[in-house]
């Protein structure tokens, strides 16, 4: 089977499920505005995980770029990086995008918002992510299962 000209040409963009996820996510909590956490904490948390989630998407970010690599999913991939981030996650900017969307739920207390991130998550789980590592050990056989081998999937 040839290998696919990118890891991620389908509909399925993952910044595109997480802004339509928080956007669905907004919605449910105008109708159905349900709290999660206490008042006094939920801004201060959700503003401490959208500051990590930023960090850890902007050191992603420029890891790919110093690497010669191209961040979005649906151009050729160069090389498999395993500096910065990607030395404890193989998708640290899906983690990041997941860490902004529990941020944002928490700093809106909205357990709707906090709801949609389950689709969100289970779309990049069950979907995304197989296909892009099913593209990248098509295109660097050994070195992407020894990277698979020594770095988790998540955190």
């Amino acid at each position: 089977m040839p290998t696919a000209e990118a890891a991620n040409l389908g509909l399925a963009r993952p910044p595109l499920v997480y802004l339509g996820s928080i956007g669905l996510g907004l919605l449910v909590h105008w109708f159905w505005p349900v709290q999660w956490l206490p008042a006094s904490i939920s801004v201060p948390i959700g503003v401490m995980l959208v500051l990590i989630a930023v960090a850890l998407f902007i050191s992603s970010v420029r890891t790919f770029r110093k690497a010669g690599t191209p961040v979005p999913g649906n151009q050729p991939t160069t090389v498999i990086v395993r500096a910065g981030p990607y030395g404890f996650s193989r998708n640290p900017i899906y983690v990041a995008f997941t860490l902004f969307h529990l941020g944002l739920a928490a700093s809106f207390n909205s357990l709707g918002v906090l709801l949609t991130l389950v689709p969100a998550h289970g779309l990049m789980v069950l979907v995304v992510v197989p296909r892009e590592e099913r593209y990248l050990e098509a295109r660097f056989p050994a070195e992407f299962r020894q990277y698979k081998r020594d770095v988790r999937r998540w955190l």
